[in-house]
């Protein structure tokens, strides 16, 4: 069980040179064979034990053409096939049965679709990420400027710290290094947000923070709170009169790390929400609610994600439940 885990965790980034050395050792070790090598479609990655390099190569280029086992005494190959592809071949040699050889293919071929998988899922969360950002800045860019241009004469001061706020937020929102952030990062952030909010509708927008310590170092995919903030901004607040509230609370729940964002707002009906979660529900106005679940749910699992509790006339809160921990995901 131990190799096994470890040869997965040598293919994590696919068949790589340096990947394919250290699961070709531990397979070595696993099927207790004399030697064993890894290739791609087009050369021999890897190596472990005295196997001859030409007649491996002769092997693989015959396991490849016919896409099925092919044994060469010494020596034995067998494809490598994921997800409908060909991705490669494995080569042994020794006393290794049948069964055996089917099973460490399997076990290769199954690390293989997962690194696959891993990165399609990097894939989506950057397009995702890019498509939220385009969603976001007009908005919010518009109604910022729109603050600070009415404080430009009234009180100078607060314009130029708003101006310096709305600088600090812009180059946080668009900054170009990694895909995670830490939840003290997105709700210094968030703070700086509403505070432009709050100039902008003359301090009738009252906000709550509430977050206990232990939450703020833990890592969560970049943008993920803000558009749930200013969604909050839009359409629990905006169009009302008098003054609204914004709570923003972070808290842990064993192995969890919750986010709450919740307003006193017009609310929705249930059947609303659920397809603004699944994305079947355009023209809404509503920001990223889609995309802020489904990249979520790509990095942590389907488990994870975004909740709407919400009724009309009830407010809405949004909640983010991820891991507090969670493997290949750094701030």
């Amino acid at each position: 069980m131990r190799l096994s885990r470890q040869i997965g965790e040598a293919l994590a980034d696919g068949l790589t040179d340096k990947g394919a050395q250290t699961a070709t050792r531990r397979l070595a070790r696993l099927l207790a064979a004399d030697a064993v090598a890894l290739a791609d479609c087009d050369r021999l990655l890897a190596v472990s034990g005295d196997l001859d390099p030409e007649a491996a190569k002769t092997l693989l280029t015959e396991t490849l053409d016919l896409l099925e086992p092919v044994t060469a005494p010494p020596l034995r190959a067998a494809p490598l096939v994921v997800t409908g592809d060909l991705a490669g071949c494995l080569v042994v040699a020794g006393d290794v049965s049948d069964a055996e050889l089917a099973e460490a293919v399997h076990l290769v071929a199954t690390a293989l679709d997962h690194a696959d998988l891993d990165r399609s899922r990097e894939r989506i969360a950057a397009a995702d990420l890019r498509t939220l950002r385009a969603q976001i800045s007009p908005h919010f860019m518009h109604n910022a400027l729109a603050a600070i241009s009415a404080h430009t004469r009234t009180d100078p001061e607060r314009a130029r710290d708003l101006l310096t706020d709305f600088s600090d937020y812009l180059r946080y929102s668009f900054a170009g290094t990694g895909d995670f952030a830490t939840v003290a990062d997105e709700l210094q952030a968030v703070q700086t947000y509403l505070e432009l909010q709050r100039a902008r509708f003359d301090d009738r927008l009252d906000i709550t923070l509430r977050i206990a310590p232990e939450v703020l170092p833990v890592p969560i995919p970049f943008l993920v709170v803000q558009p749930l903030v200013e969604n909050a901004v839009r359409h629990g607040f905006e169009s009302r009169p008098g003054t609204g509230h914004i709570a923003v609370r972070g808290f842990s729940e064993g192995a969890l790390c919750v986010i709450e964002i919740e307003d006193d707002g017009a609310g929705m009906e249930p059947e609303v929400a659920k397809a603004l979660l699944t994305g079947s529900r355009r023209g809404s106005g509503r920001i990223g609610l889609a995309n802020v679940d489904r990249r979520l749910r790509a990095v942590y699992g389907p488990e994870y994600g975004l909740w709407l509790d919400t009724a009309p006339g009830a407010g809405t809160k949004a909640t983010v439940r991820i891991p507090r921990y969670a493997r290949g995901v750094h701030a």
